[in-house]
């Protein structure tokens, strides 16, 4: 009989073992030796304990800050521009197979295509014009990111810093004009 005891215990040791949480807000991809074999939903899930490992995946909007970056405009003047993007992982499977670090890369990709396409513009565009880079900005990041299973929603440009002879030129200029 206390073998019979032991036997139960054992099972449900080992059933427990394999419990796994899947928060509201993630899926769970489950690897079998290696191989990805599901998804799970969310809620209490069960694996086969030593066989399969899980990894969970947040399918929340990131809001990912772009650091200041000095770029060179159309017109050679030194701006330090940066940015935010937002993004949703919409495909758990290529999130985690087709790039290590979706956030690292993101940032990468986000900081190259900024510098990029802010650099075709002249000062007084960039400026007036900060619709229209940031549709062109969040289109590149989107046409990149979509093999790796991530959905760019949204980028702006936080901040342009003007060099401070700029500023002051700026400012001079603003003058006159309000004194005629």
């Amino acid at each position: 009989m206390t073998i019979f005891y032991i036997i139960l215990a054992v099972i449900v040791f080992w059933g427990l073992l394999g419990l796994r949480i899947v928060q509201q807000y993630q899926n769970g991809v489950v690897f079998r030796f290696g191989k990805i074999v599901s998804i799970k939903n969310p809620g209490l899930n069960w694996i086969i304990p030593f066989f399969e490992w899980i990894r969970n995946v947040d399918l929340r909007i990131v809001t990912l800050p772009i650091q200041p970056q000095k770029i060179i405009t159309k017109d050679n003047v030194s701006v330090d521009v940066s940015a935010v993007a937002y993004y949703k992982i919409v495909d758990s499977i290529k999130s985690i197979v087709a790039i290590e670090s979706v956030m690292s890369a993101i940032n990468q990709i986000a900081q190259t295509t900024i510098r990029n396409i802010v650099g075709k513009f002249q000062l007084d565009e960039i400026l007036s014009e900060r619709d229209t880079i940031n549709q062109e900005i969040r289109t590149v990041l989107d046409s990149h990111t979509e093999p790796w299973g991530v959905v760019v929603s949204v980028v702006e440009i936080k901040d342009i810093e003007l060099p401070e002879n700029m500023q002051r030129a700026m400012a001079k200029q603003a003058e006159a004009e309000r004194e005629k």
